[in-house]
């Protein structure tokens, strides 16, 4: 008795040991992934982060009317899509200034790091990897880390996977709600992207459709009706004609047969596959209803029915052949991405590894996501982080022939192996972070801060009407003067606003040389231009000594004139 009670105290003592040092090694990962996650937040804030402060204070004051009310256009419709985000900024901003919009943009980025770490551990089902991959997944991320509502974004749609695989392993109806009132808080935070929630189900719908399909033999299914059917209108006629009925009998025997071996031999692919494992689960059936359930949330939101129009608005508008982000990825000018697709495709190709189908669609769509449009580079590194660390746990099942559990132990109680994780993401953190002591929140050599500063002191502002470029009109309308364009594109294009002109589109075209700007600004009725001193337009400017343009101030960066011409009218 007491030797099997020592036992039994030595595997409980075992069990407490093991389970310590996971818990300490994933306290240690949430340190290190949080110190890594506020080294590669920027401390200079970008152009929307200006309008989304005053935005956010016009919400306060006045509520949302739809209107635009920062440019000198007068009576431009404007979505306010994301306007929740732009409130609760605009409060942040109110209460802590910079400081404290910055602090916020830290936190978020550490939640969205350890929220990519705690899902990665509970759907790969290891630690170790699931750090490894975090650190890379954030690296990638790091131009993307910004005190915009897309951070909010990226937080939700890592939830979105979440939910809907705990689901249909689960069925728990916890998980249903929280894939409700995602597509309320996008519909409300970040309105661009409430169809995209929508592709992330695709994936495991495909799949269940593809694994239906393996089942029915559809073809051979029908054969079998339609002889059945012949059969039970020959045995209903008086004058019964035996030999047909048995050499139906017989066919429909013939085919029942082939069925069955069709059915083994398929079972047996699905349990070995070569490379794609297909699984057909019957909660995807409850997952179709949630999101149909899902399309009718864009209404829960003050902006109507923006939700279901503003990406179809702005796909058929110029703005997203116009702005970089929009723009398709040049693969060969992007190593990160080009590095993590060689990843991928070397284990796919050269590797025994097998991959889930509804994995394969999730790489796949994104992929072809990314290389559309640079900024879905995001979300491709965020959901793909789960698909490349399923892949690595099957590759070491196959090579390595230990469970993946096996070798998290192995390492996450190794001593040296702990402090090399310690000393290289300290390392890397102190690269990054170390040019954060010299960076300041507004950059003066991308914003006209000084300029503005003239402009408020010397310029009658309810007179004025400034022609300036779309990098920093944010920064003036955040300086409270009205702008002729800013980072807002689709405010000033006609799919948007009530206007017939294209604003944005007779900005490309002055600022590339393909309109004179003189006969833009003309048509405005431009009385002031700011622009930047290396601008295509400004060159023009100083190399022809155009008299109709008085210089007001400039600095290193930035010029002010007056339109002579213009005043003397």
């Amino acid at each position: 008795m007491n030797k099997k009670r020592d036992v039994k105290e030595k595997k409980s003592i075992k069990e407490k040991i093991k389970v310590s040092s996971e818990i300490r090694f994933m306290i240690l990962s949430i340190i290190l992934i949080s110190i890594f996650c506020v080294a590669i937040t920027p401390v200079t804030l970008q152009n929307d982060t200006f309008y989304s402060i005053k935005i956010g204070e016009q919400i306060a004051n006045n509520g949302i009317d739809m209107k635009d009310h920062f440019s000198w256009h007068e009576n431009l419709n404007y979505t306010y899509p994301h306007w929740a985000y732009d409130f609760v900024t605009y409060h942040i901003y109110n209460l802590f200034g910079m400081t404290g919009i910055y602090i916020a943009t830290c936190v978020l980025a550490v939640i969205l790091g350890v929220l990519i770490y705690l899902v990665n551990v509970k759907l790969a089902k290891n630690k170790l990897f699931s750090f490894i991959i975090t650190i890379g997944t954030m690296y990638l991320l790091k131009g993307f880390i910004a005190a915009r509502a897309q951070l909010v974004t990226y937080l939700l749609f890592l939830l979105t996977i979440y939910f809907i695989e705990r689901f249909l392993e689960t069925k728990k109806k916890r998980y249903i709600i929280g894939l409700i009132a995602i597509p309320i808080i996008i519909a409300n935070y970040h309105v661009a992207v409430f169809p995209f929630y929508f592709i992330l189900y695709l994936p495991y719908i495909g799949e269940y459709i593809i694994a239906v399909l393996s089942e029915i033999i559809l073809y051979r299914k029908i054969k079998i009706k339609i002889l059945k059917i012949i059969l039970k209108n020959l045995e209903k006629k008086s004058n019964i004609n035996k030999d047909k009925i048995e050499k139906i009998e017989h066919e429909l025997e013939e085919i029942e047969n082939k069925n069955d071996k069709i059915k083994i031999k398929r079972t047996k692919q699905i349990k070995e596959p070569y490379k794609i494992r297909l699984t057909k689960n019957n909660n995807v059936k409850w997952l179709i209803i949630v999101m149909i359930i899902c399309v009718f949330t864009g209404f829960l939101t003050p902006l109507g029915d923006t939700p279901y129009t503003y990406l179809l608005k702005t796909m058929q508008g110029n703005t997203t052949e116009n702005i970089n982000e929009h723009l398709p990825t040049t693969i060969s000018k992007d190593t990160n991405l080009m590095c993590t697709l060689i990843v991928f495709l070397s284990i796919l190709i050269f590797t025994k590894a097998k991959i889930r189908l509804s994995d394969l669609f999730m790489l796949c769509g994104l992929c072809y996501l990314a290389l559309s449009a640079r900024r879905q580079v995001s979300i491709f590194a965020i959901i793909n982080s789960i698909v490349l660390n399923r892949l690595i746990v099957e590759m070491l099942k196959i090579y390595v022939d230990k469970n993946i559990e096996d070798i998290d132990k192995k390492f996450i109680k190794n001593i040296p192996v702990l402090i090399a994780i310690i000393i290289i993401t300290l390392g890397l953190s102190w690269n990054f972070g170390k040019y954060k002591f010299k960076e300041k929140y507004i950059s003066e050599s991308t914003y006209p801060v000084k300029a503005c500063d003239y402009i408020l002191e010397n310029i009658d502002l309810e007179k004025a009407r400034f022609y300036n470029e779309y990098n920093y009109g944010s920064y003036m309308l955040y300086r409270g003067i009205p702008v002729f364009v800013d980072s807002r594109a689709d405010l000033y294009a006609p799919e948007f606003s009530n206007k017939e002109e294209d604003i944005f589109m007779d900005f490309i075209d002055t600022s590339n040389i393909n309109k004179f700007y003189e006969d833009v600004f003309e048509k405005y009725n431009i009385t002031h231009v700011i622009l930047y001193k290396n601008s295509k337009n400004n060159m023009i400017i100083e190399k022809t000594k155009d008299p109709k343009y008085k210089v007001l101030y400039q600095d290193k960066q930035f010029v002010i004139y007056e339109r002579i011409d213009n005043n003397e009218k």
